[in-house]
């Protein structure tokens, strides 16, 4: 067995994180930055620094994990989002379920908010936003954010749901509230019932073939009747009906 693979292994049994379930080049070479960054000439020393240095270990999580959002990112698709799909839900739901998985720092959930708002009152979204790193829970929770992840947001929607407090913006807090933060592993935990769209953008590239069927099957399993799957846009499905979904639009899916 390699050094990677005993370390993979040993991530495993400490934290729940199959790495081995994500493209290994890609997994191994940041990694390997990390390790020499601090000092370490092996993976399995690099491992006995992360098991007795909370630090490490938390820096770790953070490097594995995917951490890059803003609000509104690819504003066509949330334009297809905005004018589409939510109306098509509205015309049937007095109420409507939204799973934002993989949520990062929490623009994207807010961002749904935002826009379920457009057609239902907050009391009558629920959004559910799960990511695997607890400290980018942490940060989403709180919905502080700085100018540029603002950057796509309309001014009038700036206006109606942030307040700038010196160089930063908070998230309304009637607009926290239809929000709740979860931590969610992908590939190990259950998934939420009845979703009418999940979202789930920009992270499914950095799994294996393997690990991305279990989690179209598990989103397909998830969603309500006449739900909608929400990908990124280097994520489309080549064979979707192979997962029980059905070509909405572009990088949009209906459950079958």
């Amino acid at each position: 067995m390699s050094d990677y693979q005993a370390f993979i292994g040993h991530i495993h049994k400490k934290t729940g994180l199959d790495l081995s379930l994500y493209k290994e080049v890609q997994m191994k070479r940041r990694l390997t930055s990390l390790r020499n960054k601090r000092g370490y000439g092996t993976f399995q020393d690099y491992f006995s620094a992360i098991n007795s240095d909370q630090q490490l270990l938390q820096e770790f999580l953070d490097k594995v994990t995917i951490n890059v959002s803003e609000f509104y990112r690819n504003p066509t698709r949330w334009k297809v989002l905005e004018d589409k799909i939510l109306p098509s839900f509205q015309k049937e739901k007095r109420k409507i379920k939204i799973w934002s998985a993989a949520c990062s720092t929490g623009e994207e959930p807010y961002t749904l908010a935002i826009i379920a708002n457009q057609l239902w009152d907050l009391k009558d979204i629920e959004i559910i936003a799960t990511d695997i790193d607890p400290n980018v829970l942490a940060r989403a929770r709180q919905g502080i954010y700085n100018a540029r992840a603002l950057q796509e947001v309309p001014p009038a929607i700036k206006k109606k749901y942030f307040h700038q407090e010196g160089e930063t913006f908070k998230v309304d807090e009637k607009l926290r509230n239809a929000i709740t933060f979860k931590h969610h592993n992908l590939l190990a935990d259950s998934y939420p019932n009845n979703v009418d769209l999940i979202v789930c953008r920009n992270v499914l590239i950095y799994f294996t073939e393997d690990a991305k069927n279990q989690i179209y099957h598990n989103f397909n399993k998830s969603l309500a009747n006449n739900g909608v799957f929400f990908v990124g846009s280097t994520e489309q499905i080549f064979s979707p009906e192979k997962y029980g979904f059905k070509v909405l639009d572009t990088f949009f899916y209906g459950k079958i």
